[in-house]
C-alpha cells in the first residue's frame, strides 16, 4: 500500500514517513502542494496524508485540483493538520477529503488503523 505524505515541515515528513515504512507501508513524500500534485499524477498513491497550510499550493487547493480529475479524485485523502476549526474541517470534507486527523493529537496505532480502514474501502 502506497502512501504519500505531504507536509512542508521536514521533521514531521521524515518522522511519519519512517513510522509508516516501519509499519509496512510504501511511502513517498512531498513538501508542498505543487510537489504533491506532481507526485500524485506520476505515482498514483493508494492514499494521501495531506497538510493544509503549505507554500505554493495549500491543501485546499490540492483537493480542488484533484477533484477536477476523475482518476485523482478517487484517491482517499486524509487531512493531517493542526487546523481544527470547524470551517476548515468542513471545507476540506466538502472538497473531497475522506477523513480529518489532528496531527498534534494522533498516535501511530490510531493513524495506522484509520489508514488501513480507508485503504480497504471502509
Amino acid at each position: 500500500m502506497k502512501v504519500l505524505v505531504v507536509d512542508d515541515d521536514e521533521f514531521f515528513r521524515k518522522v511519519y514517513a519512517s513510522k509508516l515504512k516501519a509499519e509496512g507501508f510504501e511511502v513517498s513524500t512531498a513538501s508542498n502542494g505543487e510537489e504533491a500534485l506532481k507526485s500524485v499524477s506520476e505515482e498514483k498513491p493508494d492514499l494521501i496524508l495531506l497538510d493544509l497550510i503549505m507554500p505554493q499550493k495549500d491543501g485546499f487547493e490540492v483537493l480542488e485540483d484533484m477533484g477536477k480529475d476523475p482518476d485523482l479524485k478517487k484517491i482517499p485523502v486524509v487531512i493531517f493538520s493542526t487546523l481544527e476549526q470547524k470551517e476548515d474541517v468542513d471545507r476540506a470534507m466538502e472538497l473531497g477529503a475522506a477523513d480529518y486527523i489532528n496531527k498534534s493529537d494522533v498516535n501511530l496505532d490510531d493513524l495506522k488503523s484509520k489508514l488501513s480502514k480507508l485503504l480497504k474501502g471502509g
